[in-house]
């Protein structure tokens, strides 16, 4: 079974009205690791992964899926 990672961080991002700096700024990355996570060429840590919900104040399963390939 190949499964990828998606993720919710943009749609979370907009609806809190984060630029993809202050977003950077909050949870101690780049803006480009920002960009690669929501663009989905990265999956971050489980600690990034973590950061994010509590930003978000959700789960990260709110924020993170696995999808399987077809």
């Amino acid at each position: 079974m190949n499964v990828e990672v998606t993720n919710q961080v943009k749609s979370y991002r907009k609806k809190f009205q984060y630029t993809q700096h202050s977003l950077a700024q909050m949870v101690g990355v780049s803006r480009q690791s920002i960009i690669s996570i929501e663009q989905g060429r990265y999956v971050p840590s489980l600690k990034l992964a973590l950061m994010f919900a509590r930003t978000f104040n959700c789960t990260t399963d709110d924020l993170f899926q696995l999808v399987e390939e077809k």
